[in-house]
């Protein structure tokens, strides 16, 4: 009976992993390609492109004999089934903008790794960790906001080249925690 219940259990627990989201982590040497852009077009955007990443945080907390032994991954993701583009109107020009969306993202994402490797391991981490995602997390949002404002979305060139700057710049200085 046993050997029934895992042939049943195998195919079920296979269908719901292929159920999982796509993502692709950032890698300073894969850039985003309009193929990665697989989602539907939003029709009430004017929009040429719509780009979707943000940060995953996860932690592991155990302790023995009174030592915490604490966890954690910090990675940037861009989410093709969620980032869309119209083809007939996309350029380098915008992809590039929208890379660089997905920059900001790796910028924060550096940020967290570093603010949480000065956290002390101790019961307190959870805690802590979650507020400064939480901040972190706000910050970005509002980065991305702002980025799109003062560029209109690539429209005013000399602010989006200003804007690449400045994120690579960011996160240049923060190399050391990719």
């Amino acid at each position: 009976m046993m050997n029934i219940i895992i042939l049943f259990l195998l195919p079920f627990f296979g269908i719901i992993s292929t159920f999982e989201e796509e993502k692709i982590a950032w890698d300073a040497n894969r850039p985003l390609t309009w193929e990665d852009f697989r989602g539907v077009p939003n029709r009430a955007d004017s929009f040429v492109a719509s780009t979707n990443s943000g940060i995953s945080f996860s932690f592991s907390f155990s302790e023995r004999n009174g030592v915490a032994n604490i966890q954690y991954a910090v990675v940037s993701n861009f989410y093709p089934d969620l980032s869309w583009y119209r083809p007939e109107r996309v350029t380098q020009y915008i992809l590039e903008h929208e890379q660089t969306h997905f920059d900001i993202s790796e910028l924060h994402a550096r940020k967290l790794r570093k603010a949480l490797s000065s956290l002390s391991h101790d019961r307190d981490f959870k805690e802590k960790a979650e507020t400064i995602y939480n901040r972190l997390e706000a910050e970005r949002r509002a980065m991305q906001t702002q980025y799109d404002k003062e560029s209109d979305h690539s429209n005013v060139k000399e602010m989006e080249y200003q804007w690449r700057t400045r994120v690579a710049q960011e996160l240049n200085a923060l190399d050391a925690w990719k």
